[in-house]
């Protein structure tokens, strides 16, 4: 086969050169996929009221004091900071500055990020295989349903896949022109993605490198010379905030969260470094109250080469990984005899080995692992879909080409039917029409001149599935630190997810928290949590809260952010996570603390119920549990709801 008979896009619009105008059909095509998109990202947007309330406090703590913005502080009283670098906080934070705190203005941000992701996709996929590619790869990610949930919900996430999408923009121009400005913006880009996720940035790092370096177009020692420019740029992307927070004064900002010795660096390479990868225990949630959390099994999941399908995980991303593999093997080979910088062999070598990557990191990490994570493979998935599909599509004409697709048919069938009947109850009758459909376009596809329909029959097989997820995922609430996209919304931290629709409310209500204006979707109950450790605060203990929040700093201590997040959220006054996350963070001090009570700067203390026994309970050495002895030594519980709450402003009692 000829060159020409798969060329890369057609001669309106050559490689790495698209035209100013785009044609009527790729024009109507963009725009229905980019309208579609916002629509259904958009759609019931507030339904999930605070989402993630650790983040949210964040988010409300940016939008009240700049300290805390630039920092990434969980209360504006600016104690902690949240376990991450604070970019991905920014843009929600600087939308709740202007339009004011509430899930509209939290979120939409997220959302614009997913518009943008697509259009993103789109525009790089076209670069090397043309139109089809780039809408094919849009609308894949666009509708992969852990896509349509995080693009939708307050974590970091969303920030961290635009950047990563962006990097490879920019390395797809290094690869047509060479030019050194495009590897330096990729550093840059890929540096700006560590302060929004940390080294979750450098999935996409390895592809990056390796490919420039085997098909860039300036020589050898050139393209070397680029790579170590492209690296310092992503130093210096991520290294001025670095910098900032490590030579700020530790006495004048917040702690940083997650370390134990109040290090960004020790962060980084720690807790949301190694640590993840399962080297070390830092990595590691504290564990479920009286037991051991099994490594890397936690939540839902286990290591392994089939975890991307297991049950938790599988419905997120696992849709289109295996004709994502079959089409990238198929696509290198008709490859195999071009130049060593041809586009489209890089293309699928750029975008295949960033799904490679980040795939086995996740099958295979041992430390914490959350369903959600997958997003960052979702764009690699999608983009390896569009240039594999396309260059599969232009050689048709032979027959092993026809079987080699039908094969990436008939596996997105097995995976959709495997992946439906984890939801038996769930439009039980969508997996038989998938079945059909697939079996209609596998025939069609192996016989010739058949290949309208068969393109067609294949599209909806492939998207049947997904599409119905991410509609289940858009119109039901997400709240809490652990989500699933599809039917199975939510499921017990330290349990299996629930089987029916009664075992999934009585696991993750609909939730009001947040501030005043954060309020509970109509139609939902009202009832609330401070994440898998306690029910929601007491009326009237937010009362208590709402009148006592001025004149100090903090309106109250709490141990850990599932306690203090809504009990800030919903008063509106800052509330100190005494140990951060999860309470076990030397943060502050006790003798801090005792400083702080002595000069009035906390009004309560909020203890847990005496029965519940959080991760950082159970080490009575730690300094939330010193401090939490103390306050018990000096001062009067009074029980509101079933959470005692000491006054720290009342004359103290002699101690015990």
């Amino acid at each position: 086969m000829t060159d020409t008979a798969i060329a890369p896009s057609p001669p309106s619009s050559p490689p790495g050169r698209p035209g100013r105008h785009l044609p009527r059909g790729e024009s109507l095509a963009v725009a229905l996929l980019l309208i579609g998109t916002a629509v259904a990202y958009l759609w019931n947007l507030g339904i999930n009221g605070c989402a993630n309330s650790f983040y949210s406090s964040a988010v409300q703590s940016g939008a009240h004091s700049w300290k805390a913005f630039f920092f990434g502080s969980s209360d504006w009283g600016n104690s902690i900071t949240v376990d991450k670098t604070p970019a991905a906080l920014w843009p929600m934070e600087i939308s709740a500055r202007l339009f004011g705190m509430h899930p509209w203005s939290m979120m939409l941000p997220q959302v614009l990020l997913g518009i943008a992701s697509v259009a993103l996709l789109w525009a790089t996929l076209r670069r090397t295989h043309g139109s089809a590619a780039g809408v094919l790869g849009g609308l894949v990610l666009a509708v992969t349903p852990v896509a349509a949930l995080m693009f939708r919900f307050n974590n970091p996430d969303a920030l961290l896949v635009f950047l990563m999408i962006a990097a490879v923009w920019a390395m797809t121009r290094a690869l047509a022109d060479g030019r050194w400005r495009w590897p330096v913006l990729c550093g840059v880009l890929v540096g700006f993605g560590f302060l929004a996720k940390q080294l979750q940035v450098l999935l996409v790092l390895p592809a990056l490198a390796l490919v420039y370096l085997i098909a860039g177009p300036p020589r050898v020692l050139t393209r070397l010379l680029q790579l170590c420019a492209a690296g310092v740029a992503m130093i210096v992307g991520a290294g001025w905030w670095v910098l900032v927070a490590q030579l700020w004064p530790a006495s004048s900002r917040p702690y940083f969260g997650g370390s134990e010795h109040n290090s960004i660096i020790e962060l980084t390479l720690g807790y949301n470094g190694l640590g993840r990868l399962g080297v070390g225990s830092s990595g590691q949630f504290p564990g479920p109250p009286g037991g051991k959390m099994p490594k890397g099994g936690m939540f839902g999941s286990s290591p392994g080469i089939d975890r991307m399908f297991q049950e938790t995980v599988g419905g997120q991303i696992g849709w289109f990984i295996p004709a994502a593999v079959v089409l990238l093997i198929a696509g290198i080979i008709l490859r195999g005899t071009v130049s060593r910088t041809d586009p489209q062999r890089a293309a699928l070598l750029l975008w295949g080995g960033w799904m490679l990557v980040t795939g086995l990191v996740f099958s295979y990490m041992q430390g914490i692992f959350h369903q959600y994570y997958t997003v960052a493979l979702a764009p690699a998935v999608a983009g390896t879909v569009g240039l594999g599909a396309v260059t599969v599509w232009r050689a048709r004409e032979r027959m092993w080409v026809r079987v080699v697709a039908a094969l990436a048919v008939v596996l997105s069938v097995a995976a959709s039917m495997l992946l439906l009947s984890r939801t038996p109850d769930f439009v039980p009758w969508l997996r038989w029409v998938v079945l059909a459909v697939g079996i209609v376009s596998v025939a069609a596809l192996l016989i010739p001149r058949w290949e309208k329909l068969a393109a067609v029959a294949a599209l909806v097989t492939v998207l049947a599935g997904p599409v119905a997820f991410s509609l289940k995922t858009i119109g039901m609430p997400h709240t809490g630190g652990i989500v699933l996209a599809g039917p199975k919304t939510s499921f017990g931290m330290f349990g299996p997810p629930p089987t029916t629709q009664d075992e999934q409310k009585g696991a993750q209500p609909g939730q009001k928290n947040g501030a005043a204006d954060l309020k509970t979707p109509a139609g939902q109950q009202d009832k609330r949590h401070h994440g898998p450790f306690g029910d929601a605060p007491d009326p009237a203990l937010i009362a208590k809260l709402r009148d006592g929040g001025t004149n100090h700093t903090w309106v109250a201590a709490a141990v850990s952010s599932m306690m203090s997040s809504d009990l800030q959220l919903e008063s509106g006054h800052p509330v100190m996570p005494i140990g951060g996350f999860g309470g076990g963070d030397p943060s502050p001090t006790p003798q801090q603390f005792q400083d702080y009570v002595a000069h009035r700067q906390i009004h309560y203390f909020i203890d847990r119920p005496k029965d519940m026994h959080g991760p950082g309970s159970r080490d009575r050495t730690s300094a939330a549990s010193e401090i939490t002895k103390w306050v018990e030594q000096h001062y009067t519980a009074t029980i509101i709801g079933d959470l005692p709450v000491y006054d720290l402003t009342a004359p103290q009692h002699a101690a015990r």
